[in-house]
């Protein structure tokens, strides 16, 4: 049922706003960095610190990756619900290119992060010489630049031409923007799960899951729905975009953020119970790690508050619509995707648990760059695209 709403907000968000949480982000950076030199020196420090450092770029990057598919998505399905909320989805995309440059350390460190980058290694394992065509430092090297070249370029296409819409009006940009992207559908697709395959599972280059891609690109979307919400909720609680993003907006969010966590815990059983069945050591040897030295418990943990918790809560059209409801659950879902993604890198380095200040120190680096490359965008370009042909039907929908 339409309500007639028209456009009347202030496309652009007061400066002062986004320059508080550029300064935050500057902060969080800069403490983030003294404590990653000053842990550095310390005994294992600098191995703990490529895997930590690895956690918290994983991290943020798939948030940026899953709000990129979000606006894939929004044009290849010629979506209208989620107008309002595209220039944030596009802005958190955003962030990949500096993002690529945040890849550089992990390069640095790849000789303390994988195996099978040591020569001596793969002489000695007849395992690592038969994956050595696919898995060596050039050609690993090589790929990576392909995935995040494909990622740059995509969110500097859809955002360049949203944000040109903005002072034209032309709608033909809208329809080049569908048409491109059947092709980015494709090209994400296969890049986001061979980055999963070669950053993170090639940690344990004896272990392999044709699941593990797409378990990556459900924690993405999940996460990345999670902070395009708090991100318009935090807009329209300082009073910007108040009209415009209306509380169907968050109501989808939260619903698409809840169907991509029933995801996660679908393909996440689904690679377990099939390596469970086949019982084959070389497939069971990831989880038995995983289950000892208080790994296992990390693991009940991650069911109950990755899947079970948010979809018991995320089952109410209340929680889904109430600010706070929906507030703290996706501030949650983001707390658990660090911990599902601490859950498959951190056992290669540490066989028991435990948390180090380096984890701390590398999320605060990361998370505070990452914080500056979403909200600086706000001080320059609309935070809407006020002049998208289906902005008015995205505010004047019903979603009962």
């Amino acid at each position: 049922m339409a309500h007639g709403k028209k456009f009347v907000d202030e496309p652009m968000v007061n400066p002062e706003l986004a320059d508080k949480a550029v300064k935050l982000g500057i902060g969080l950076a800069v403490l983030g960095l003294i404590g990653c030199g000053v842990l550095f020196g310390s005994e294992g420090g600098k191995r703990q610190f490529f895997f930590s450092y690895l956690t918290a770029f994983a991290t943020f990057t798939t948030i940026s990756l899953g709000c990129l598919f979000f606006v894939i998505l929004h044009h290849l399905t010629r979506a209208m619900w989620g107008t309002g909320l595209r220039r944030l989805a596009e802005n958190i995309a955003g962030a990949l290119p500096v993002m690529a440059l945040l890849f550089i350390p992990i390069l640095i460190g790849m000789h303390d992060l994988y195996h099978w980058s040591h020569p001596e290694a793969v002489e000695a394992d007849p395992l690592l010489q038969g994956k050595q065509g696919f898995l060596n430092s050039g050609f690993f090297i090589g790929r990576s630049l392909v995935y995040i070249a494909i990622w740059v370029a995509l969110a500097m296409f859809f955002r360049r031409n949203s944000v040109q819409q903005d002072q034209n009006g032309d709608v033909n940009l809208t329809f080049k923007m569908r048409w491109w992207a059947p092709i980015a559908t494709l090209g994400f697709a296969l890049s986001i799960s061979y980055a999963g395959f070669d950053w993170l599972m090639s940690l344990d280059p004896h272990w392999f899951s044709t699941m593990f891609g797409v378990i990556i690109f459900a924690g993405a979307m999940v996460s990345g729905y999670a902070t395009l919400g708090l991100m318009g909720l935090w807009l329209t609680k300082n009073g910007e975009l108040k009209n415009t993003l209306t509380e169907w907006n968050f109501h989808d969010t939260a619903k698409l953020m809840w169907g991509f966590g029933i995801f996660w815990a679908y393909v996440s059983f689904s690679q377990y119970f099939l390596q469970w069945y086949s019982n084959i050591p070389e497939e069971t040897a990831w989880y038995m790690l995983r289950a000892q030295g208080g790994w296992g418990n990390m693991g009940l943990f991650l069911i109950f508050g990755h899947f079970v918790l948010p979809f018991l809560i995320l089952l109410s059209r209340h929680m889904k619509r109430s600010r706070l409801g929906f507030g703290i659950i996706a501030a949650w879902m983001l707390f658990m995707h660090y911990i599902d993604l601490y859950y498959m890198i951190m056992p290669t380095l540490h066989h028991h648990l435990h948390f180090t200040l380096m984890d701390l120190s590398a999320v605060l680096l990361v998370g505070g760059i990452f914080l500056v490359c979403i909200v600086r965008p706000l001080k320059k370009d609309a935070a809407v695209a006020h002049n998208d042909p289906m902005l008015v039907a995205s505010m004047n929908y019903d979603n009962f």
